[in-house]
């Protein structure tokens, strides 16, 4: 147990790290700074910031110890019955991504744009887009909440897996309050309107201006 515990302890401080990276790489001071130094140029950036992330997440994986003490192990036929809320969540991330530009998320659509001589340095990284139809009436992350929905939805539970769905649950939660605040600064009073009639994360939970749930 004690080993348990300190793998545990080493999981949550090498994810600790590449929060801060990862929550680094995506403020609004870095891109200024580079869309000043490097102009139109920063349209790469998206891309390169995702790659990194992919990157830096794997070697994190690879990396920490993986304790694999069970939690609990589902038995037949509960551990087929789990697969369906696992699946209405999959299908909430799909719905969720057709209101979504994933070309815009991966950096794709910022290229074409550079290469058409289309792309104003103003955008830092993305052209930011309120969203508030479909899955974004629910609440106003829905692809975090589908996303923890999928991962908890699980037949068999180990203490690392389990450690880094915590790790996760949380750093959505944190990343949230970063992304509105860059939201805010974009839509301004219309933004605010959505954040005191809408949920965070949680649907139904009372909205609030300042936090949310």
């Amino acid at each position: 147990m004690i080993i348990d515990a300190a793998d545990v302890l080493i999981i949550l401080f090498g994810f600790t790290l590449f929060a801060f990276l990862h929550t680094y790489l995506a403020s609004n001071k870095l891109k200024k700074f580079l869309a000043e130094r490097y102009g139109s140029s920063v349209a790469f950036y998206r891309l390169v910031y995702n790659l990194i992330s992919i990157i830096t997440f794997y070697f994190l994986y690879e990396t920490v110890p993986h304790p694999i003490l069970i939690i609990y192990d589902l038995p037949y036929p509960f551990d087929f019955i789990v697969l369906i809320p696992q699946f209405l969540s999959l299908s909430g991330i799909i719905w969720t991504l057709k209101y979504f530009d994933a070309k815009e998320f991966l950096g794709i659509n910022q290229i074409f744009r550079w290469f058409n001589k289309e792309y104003d340095s103003k955008e830092l990284d993305e052209k930011l887009t309120l969203n508030v139809r479909g899955p974004y009436k629910i609440c106003r992350h829905p692809i975090y909440l589908f996303s923890i929905l999928f991962l908890i939805f699980r037949a068999e539970m180990d203490l690392s897996y389990l450690t880094f769905l915590i790790a996760i649950i949380v750093y959505f939660y944190i990343g949230s309050f970063y992304e509105e605040k860059k939201l805010l600064e974009k839509f301004g009073d219309e933004y605010l309107n959505y954040q005191k009639t809408v949920p965070r994360i949680i649907p139904f939970a009372f909205p609030n201006s300042k936090s949310g749930s």
